[in-house]
Formats: C-alpha cells, sequence, structure tokens
C-alpha cells in the first residue's frame, strides 16, 4: 500500500530529454497530449451562423422582404437541428451593447455538459468517481427504501463501469408531463426523480434530482435496463441525448436497475479508475446501511479478476471499529447510540485513541459530508456540554477550573455520526455539506442522552475518557504560552521573519513561492539561482522533529519548525489563518537520497497534521530535481527518473562517448544548472500533493511516523520491492 497522499502533476509532468545546457529554456518539455472538454455553445454557435450567412449570399438576389424571410426561416431550421440551443446571429451594434439576443437558453442536459464542475465537484479524478457514487447512491436510496437488498459494482472494459441492484426497478410507463417513458424522463431531465414526493422513498441521498441525469449527460455511452413489471427494458444514451426510444428486450421475473456507463475523454482529463477509493466508497455504504450486501468487482483485465463483499450488521460501531485499526484505544467499550428524534433516525459512536488526531465521518442519508454540516454541529455540542458536566460531577473538574473546550474533547477522537432525514438540504450539489437546522437539535439530543447513560453504566470508559480530555487540555494551555511566543515573534509581519528566510520582493501571496530547502549548502545555490521577484527560499538545518510524536508545545520550541511558521504567516492551531498564508506554491527541495527523502517525509507530517488546510487547498509541493547529467562534448542532457535514463542515452549519436553524472543532493549543481532544470517555471517539473482519503492518509502517517515499530516493520517489508531510486 503506498503512502496515500495523492501526488499530481503540476504544469510539465514528464519529461523525456532536456536540449543543450547553454541554451534557454534548457528542458525539452514532453507532457501528454490529453482530451480536453469541447466549449460547445462557444464552437458552434458562430459556426452555424456563419454557414446560414454564406448560403444566404449564394442566393438570387430577391425582394428585401422575402429576402429577409428566408433568411429568419433558414435559421430557425438551423437551430432547431442542432444539438444546442442558439440564438440568431447578432445584428452589427455598438461595442459592448447588451440586449436580449446575449441571453442563451441552455435545453435539456446542456447546463451540465457545459458546466460539468457544478454538479461533480470537477473533471479530474474526483469528478470520474462521483459518476459511480451517483450510481450508486440510487441503489443504496432503494435498499433505504427496504426494496433492494443486494447491489453490484463492476469496472468493465473500455473504461466501462455497471451499478446493478435488486430494487424495484425505474419506471418505463409513459410520464404525464413530459409525454415520454418515465425511465427517459430521469435519464434526460435534470431534477427529475421519485425522490420529491415523499412517498416513492421517505429517505433518500438523490434530493437534487440530478445525480442519474447527470452521469448520462458525461458519459459518451450509457445504457439502461430495467426489470419490472414481468419484462426488460432498455434505452441507450449518446452524451445524454436517446438513441431510441425506451423497448422492451424480453421477459424477466426479477426487478432491478442495471446503469452501464462509458465517461467522456471530452469532459474528463483522465479516465483511470481506483479500486481502492471505489472499495473505501462501497465499504462505508455498507456499514451505513445494515443488511445490504454490496459486491465490488474488476473485471478491466482478463486473468486479473478481483472481487470484493460487503455485509455488516454492526452499523457505525462497526465501521468506528475499522476505523480504529492499527490505534490503541484509550478505553473499552465503544460508544454508540441510535434513536428517532423530530423524525430523524440519529446514529453516532465513537472511542478515543493514543493519538492526538481526531477523525470525524459524517453522513446524511448515506451520503458523506466531508465539510460536515449542522449534524457535527449537534454532535460536538453534545459532546463537549456531556464531558464537561460528567468531569464536574464526578470532581475532576474543580469550581475554579474553567470548562473543556471542544478541541480539548476531540483530541484522539474517532467518531460516526449518521443521519437519515426526510428533506436533507445539502449545500451545493456535490452534498459536501449538511444545511438543516433540525438535524443539530436531533443530533444533540440523542447523543446528550445516550452518553449520559453510557458515562453511567461504564465509570472506567468514562475516567479514561474525561483524564484524556483533562490531558488534552493542560497540553493546550502549554501551546497557547508558546504560540504566543512564536506569534509576537513574527508580529512585525515582513520586518521579523527569521534570518536565514531569502525573501522575495513580491507581496502578493498568489505569485509568490517559498522553497524549503536542505541545508545551508543547497540553500545558497538555490537562492543565487532563484527569481528573486516571486521566489523565496527557506534552509533547514538537518531532520526536523517528528510532529507525529510531539504536541504542539514541545513542537514549537524547535528553532527549525518556529522559522517555518513564522516565514508562512498563517499562525498554527487555534490562532491559524489560511488567509495570511504568505506564499501559495511552499515547495519541499530536498536531495534525492535517503535522508533527503527521510526530511521530505517529516514536512509532510508536519504540513498534514498542523497546516491539513493547506495541503487541501493544494498549495504544497515536491521539486524533483534531475537524477542524471549526460554530456556528450557540449552535449548536456539530463534524466528525471531511472525509466528516463535508457531513452535519454539513446538519443545520442554516441551513446558509449557519453559521460554520465549521478546527483545526489541539489548542492552538486551551480546555480544556472538548478534554474534550468529545477526551478524554472517554464521547464521544471513540481508534484502537487493533495490528500485522497483522508483516513488512509492518518493511518499511513502514523504507520511511519508513529510509535509503534511492528507495523513500519511490516509496511517496509511489505514495499520494499516497490521502492525505486534509493542511495545508501
Amino acid at each position: 500500500m503506498k503512502l496515500n497522499i495523492k501526488v499530481v502533476n503540476q504544469e510539465n509532468t514528464e519529461k523525456k530529454e532536456l536540449k543543450k545546457a547553454d541554451k534557454k529554456p534548457a528542458v525539452k518539455k514532453i507532457s501528454e497530449q490529453k482530451s480536453k472538454p469541447v466549449e460547445f455553445l462557444a464552437a458552434k454557435k458562430p459556426e452555424k451562423i456563419k454557414q446560414a450567412k454564406i448560403e444566404l449570399r449564394k442566393n438570387k438576389p430577391v425582394a428585401a422582404e422575402k429576402e429577409e424571410l428566408i433568411r429568419e426561416e433558414f435559421i430557425k431550421e438551423t437551430i432547431a437541428t442542432s444539438d444546442f440551443a442558439i440564438t440568431e446571429p447578432k445584428k452589427t451594434r455598438k461595442n459592448g451593447e447588451y440586449t436580449a439576443k446575449d441571453i442563451y437558453v441552455l435545453k435539456g442536459l446542456e447546463p451540465v455538459r457545459q458546466r460539468p464542475g457544478m454538479y461533480i465537484g470537477s473533471t479530474g479524478i474526483d469528478g470520474l468517481h462521483h459518476l459511480i457514487h451517483e450510481c450508486l447512491d440510487n441503489a443504496i436510496d432503494e435498499s433505504m427504501a427496504g426494496y433492494a437488498k443486494n447491489i453490484e459494482v463492476v469496472l468493465l472494459p473500455q473504461d466501462r463501469v455497471r451499478v446493478s441492484d435488486d430494487g424495484r426497478g425505474i419506471p418505463v410507463e409513459k410520464h404525464s408531463d413530459t409525454k415520454k417513458s418515465a425511465l427517459e424522463t430521469v435519464m434526460t431531465t435534470l431534477h427529475a426523480g421519485g425522490k420529491f414526493g415523499g412517498e416513492a422513498y421517505k429517505v433518500s441521498g438523490g434530493l437534487h434530482g440530478v445525480g442519474i441525469s447527470v452521469v448520462c449527460a458525461l458519459s459518451v455511452y450509457m445504457l439502461s435496463e430495467i426489470h419490472r413489471d414481468g419484462g426488460i427494458y432498455q434505452q441507450e444514451y449518446l452524451r445524454g441525448i436517446p438513441k431510441a426510444p425506451v423497448k422492451r428486450v424480453g421477459d424477466s421475473k426479477k426487478t432491478g436497475t442495471i446503469q452501464i456507463f462509458e465517461a467522456d475523454p471530452q469532459i474528463f482529463k483522465e479516465i483511470k479508475y481506483d479500486p481502492k477509493r471505489i472499495l473505501n466508497h462501497i465499504r462505508q455504504q455498507a456499514y451505513l446501511t445494515k443488511g445490504i450486501r454490496i459486491i465490488f468487482r474488476d473485471e478491466r483485465e482478463k486473468g486479473k479478476e478481483t472481487s470484493y463483499s460487503f455485509y455488516f450488521e454492526g452499523g457505525v460501531a462497526s465501521y468506528v471499529k475499522y476505523l480504529m485499526e492499527g490505534n490503541t484505544p484509550r478505553h473499552h467499550n465503544i460508544f454508540s447510540v441510535a434513536a428517532t428524534k423530530d423524525d430523524i433516525f440519529v446514529e453516532a459512536a465513537f472511542q478515543y485513541t493514543q493519538e492526538m488526531e481526531c477523525t470525524e465521518e459524517s453522513f446524511a442519508n448515506n451520503i458523506y459530508t466531508p465539510e460536515g454540516g449542522t449534524h457535527i454541529s449537534g454532535f460536538r455540542a453534545a459532546l463537549t456540554r456531556s464531558l464537561n458536566d460528567y468531569a464536574r460531577r464526578e470532581g475532576f473538574l474543580k469550581e475554579k477550573d474553567e470548562n473543556l473546550s471542544g478541541d480539548d474533547v476531540r483530541e484522539g477522537l474517532t467518531a460516526v455520526i449518521s443521519v437519515k432525514i426526510k428533506t436533507p438540504q445539502f449545500e451545493g450539489q456535490t452534498k459536501a455539506k449538511l444545511g438543516n437546522p433540525e438535524a443539530k437539535n436531533a443530533v444533540e439530543v440523542v447523543v446528550s442522552e445516550g452518553l449520559s447513560d453510557y458515562l453511567e453504566r461504564n465509570p472506567s470508559d468514562g475516567r479514561a475518557i474525561v483524564e484524556n480530555c483533562l490531558l488534552a487540555a493542560k497540553a493546550r494551555l502549554a501551546a497557547k504560552a508558546a504560540r504566543q511566543t512564536v506569534l509576537r515573534k513574527g508580529a512585525l509581519d515582513g520586518l521579523a521573519l527569521p534570518g536565514k528566510l531569502a525573501d522575495c520582493l513580491s507581496r502578493r501571496p498568489e505569485e509568490s513561492e517559498l522553497y524549503i530547502v536542505e541545508g545551508d549548502s543547497a540553500g545558497g545555490s538555490l537562492k543565487m539561482a532563484r527569481d528573486r521577484k516571486f521566489q523565496a527560499v527557506l534552509p533547514l538545518r538537518g531532520k526536523i522533529l517528528n510532529v507525529e510524536r510531539a504536541r504542539l508545545d514541545k513542537m514549537l520550541v524547535s528553532k527549525e519548525i518556529k522559522a517555518l511558521i513564522i516565514a508562512m504567516g498563517t499562525g498554527i492551531g487555534e490562532d491559524f489563518d489560511i488567509s495570511k498564508l504568505r506564499y501559495h506554491r511552499i515547495i519541499i527541495a530536498t536531495d534525492a537520497d535517503v535522508d533527503g527523502a527521510h526530511i521530505r517525509t517529516l514536512l509532510l507530517t508536519f504540513f498534514y497534521r498542523h497546516f491539513k488546510s493547506i495541503v487541501e487547498g493544494g498549495h504544497i509541493y515536491i521539486a524533483q530535481a534531475p537524477l542524471y547529467k549526460f554530456q556528450f562534448g557540449k552535449e548536456i542532457k539530463y534524466a528525471y527518473t531511472e525509466d528516463q535514463k535508457a531513452g535519454v542515452l539513446n538519443n545520442f549519436a554516441k551513446p558509449g562517448g557519453v559521460s554520465i553524472q549521478r546527483y545526489k543532493g541539489l548542492g552538486e549543481m551551480n546555480p544556472e544548472q538548478l534554474w534550468e532544470t529545477t526551478i524554472n517555471p517554464e521547464n521544471r517539473i513540481l508534484l502537487q500533493v493533495a490528500v485522497e482519503e483522508a483516513h488512509q492518509a492518518d493511518k499511513t502517517f502514523d504507520i511511519l511516523m508513529g510509535e509503534e515499530v511492528e507495523p513500519r516493520k511490516k509496511f517496509i517489508q511489505t514495499h520494499a520491492k516497490s521502492v525505486k531510486n534509493l542511495d545508501i
């Protein structure tokens, strides 16, 4: 298992070879050509209008009125037969004039193809997997309604995906409003579905009614197959447009829905499904839906098929147990509660670990809400109040002591909160945050009552939990004092920056970069090589503190860490403010050896544990310096990976006479070489660090940087053969 912080290429992602060193830019950029989304409306509209004008010029002269009539009829016919809605051609008008003719009405699924990010978040890897989630969510809704018991997700050859369930099947009879089959209406119309009326689904995640139609719009091909009413019904779609009406193709005694789709390469930058990512989502759904069996199969390569089956009866308590794997619990019994309040079903479970990080996963109608919402607010309020009441009642907190804060009671917490609500109000089409105010009260009441009972029945667990919170409070106060010292040193902003920092001239964060380099030698070369207008350099001496094993107060004693915090300008902990980030690109530049890899891992741990929003905002990058320099006479080329080495060498006319230098450190290059290969925005390769799966990232950091030796030993033994560019 690799470190699950996803590294994606930034700017020039691959290079086969570089030009001669005495010419700038020195690097020949090699990047895969990828399909880009076509700007349909902008591209087609002028073309149609231009064709109309040309056609009219070919016609013989006629009376002005007749010519105008022909012109209007021709354009209307052109518009009617077009795949996209366009207005009449614009007449000559003044610059900047804005009239009704500038207003375009997008019909059907056109808005989805025009602005896919509004519906699925992005056209990258997240948006691609969101298509599977939308199909799976519909199947889960059938399960929550009490009809589906089995769901299957299959990755097929040719980048196709099949999602099926044994629910009732989408209706196929004619819809009274659209005069089309209900199936075609659901598949090709936004905000059409069975979840608005409240009769077909008491609880569902697909409130917006855009899910499956969005998948249809963003697929180059899609097939819907319905089993119901004794028959099998099918309809095919090309980029959201039906090929033919719904037809009956056979008989069936079963019921259910099968959706097969092939994502459109015109929309998505890269179509590459990640089985681990899909499995994580399926596992979540199986834990949250008691009694449902979900099967995942990967059939993309013949002879390499894999299959997984998920079925859980324990609910969210089982999910917490899964999340706790590899961690040492602070107390024995997992807290769990399930109850209905004001027609909202609330399920919550938690357990404390000996780690300092808090993991909260929240769901509304089985939809993962990574940004939380009102249900998380209710849970936090109940947890803080209940533990403070218990601590005072049992004498852990004296009258003069201040209450435990929310951060104190959440340190080391692993919790799952799930609500099922009739009319969920999500913020945005991707449903990242729940907005129902009534959910806060329901969760707060249910968790408060359940936790009071739990603490009374499990006094040893209660004591262990409160002692953990008191320890966190003590560390918080110590960290606050240390943090204030750091803030005082950085209070004068630019005037109090660390002495080792070679700052840039720009004061615009969006164009500024901070290079974090290993040692004064590389730091000196990089300071000379940089463009001081927008590139700053901060050299670090030796390895920074492993923050995975240190509390904040201990961490802030480190001079290197204090210098880094002051240079970034955001503060830390309770005082953190991302709007004060001084550089929107923070670039880790370490040597290509074991020590360099270790320092890079320590820095990634530091950023992930204490500046997660900076990582999630896409501000952390890893510089890619060349591993090899090839020289034949005056001709110089570089290779950035072992795979490139052979290819670059073969490009020389006489490979036998080429001298090869293996770089181990940035300090081995002179400033000009550093600029050409590593720093120049025109040539460099930067790897952007992104969090793909938070729980897995937490687990990986804990294994690599935590106290336990055995998990780390096992990790090394498992992945030793995957290591490349190892320099000992």
